[in-house]
């Protein structure tokens, strides 16, 4: 009873409290006595993109800002068939366009043959078994889905361009043989998703920002040459490469919803 005193506990020489900063007094909020916390990082509530951890969520990779890839391309692709098959409006735009751009030569012509099947789906191949050997050399986790999600989606593209092909009948441009089929442009959505997954599978593999950032760049550039080359060369109206355009950032913001959902990240690199 001679100890009881009003005011706080002191701390006396040689002795701890419950609730000291940590057991060397070096500011750490872990327990003095060294022991785990007791609520496990596991347990705690997961983040905005429902990845387990911290409260507040540490920064994860957000996906919200994807979902208008999906929205506002659709609903543009599905203006653009409209047109199209009712013969509307903007296709008297899109005459005009053409035959401002169309000039044959033999460049436009190279340009156009980066989006062939045989040029496009190799470089995706090897992309994929590079992708495939590094995840599984590494012991990722769930190593196979990326490459097997990005070869889904590249056969996903016949299966969706075709159809539109045979219901639209879009008839060629001048400067190719007479001739139905053309709506959308194969060769763009091709390069898109070829080119495209590859950049999207690729990216946590590439040790720094500067790699990364050149991927991208050289993805867009290629999609890009493939559709000038196809406009042209004549081969495509372009609002049969605008539509594959919105096709394939609908079908990559899926697959990169689909990946940031379900995938592991690989080891980070330093």
């Amino acid at each position: 009873m001679g100890d009881f005193r009003p005011g706080p506990p002191q701390l006396r020489p040689g002795r701890a409290l419950a609730h000291t900063t940590g057991a060397s007094g070096s500011e750490s909020p872990h327990r003095s006595d060294s022991r785990p916390p007791q609520t496990p990082r596991g347990g705690r509530p997961a983040d905005p993109d429902g990845r387990p951890g911290t409260t507040p969520p540490v920064p994860g990779r957000p996906t919200s800002f994807l979902w208008p890839f999906l929205a506002l391309p659709a609903l543009l692709f599905a203006v653009i068939t409209w047109q199209v098959a009712a013969d509307g409006p903007l296709l008297r735009l899109d005459t005009r366009l053409s035959r401002a751009l169309v000039h044959p030569d033999r460049a436009s012509e190279l340009l156009a043959d980066i989006g062939n099947v045989q040029v496009a789906v190799p470089v995706l191949v090897v992309v994929l078994v590079y992708v495939a050997w590094r995840g599984r050399a590494t012991g990722t986790d769930r190593w196979w889905l990326p490459p097997l999600a990005a070869a889904v989606l590249m056969a996903l593209v016949p299966a969706i361009v075709v159809p539109f092909k045979e219901l639209i009948a879009r008839g060629g441009t001048p400067a190719v043989p007479p001739g139905t089929g053309y709506y959308p442009s194969g060769h763009t959505a091709t390069a898109m998703i070829a080119y495209g997954a590859s950049t999207l599978v690729l990216l946590p593999w590439l040790r720094s920002a500067y790699a990364r950032r050149g991927a991208v760049i050289l993805c867009a550039a290629l999609v890009a040459c493939v559709s000038f080359g196809l406009v042209r060369r004549g081969y495509h109206w372009p609002l049969d490469v605008v539509a594959s355009w919105c096709l394939g950032t609908v079908l990559l913001a899926s697959l990169r919803l689909f990946l940031g959902r379900f995938r592991s990240d690989p080891p980070t690199f330093s």
